[in-house]
């Protein structure tokens, strides 16, 4: 960077003004891949989420089934217990 800097510099200010926009340019490169990684991270920890919920879901549907079922069982065995 000090050899371009030293080579831009005998430009005057047109040449600090070009090294000013190269650095910016690298400086951007170098965010945008950042924000680039960083995209792809939430995004695939997005779809994680989703499956994590989907399946908390499902869960929690075949619980509350097999609570209605067992409450059903209940109920009979009960009445089933009141006719003997």
């Amino acid at each position: 960077m000090d050899h371009m800097i030293e080579s831009f510099s005998q430009f005057g200010v047109a040449g600090l003004m070009g090294v000013l926009w190269v650095f910016e340019r690298w400086i951007s490169r170098k965010r945008e891949a950042q924000l680039d990684h960083t995209h792809r991270i939430i995004a695939a920890e997005r779809q994680e989420l989703a499956v994590l919920v989907d399946l908390v879901s499902r869960n929690t549907a075949a619980i509350e089934r097999f609570e209605q079922t067992e409450a059903s069982l209940r109920d009979l065995v009960r009445q089933l217990a009141e006719r003997a």
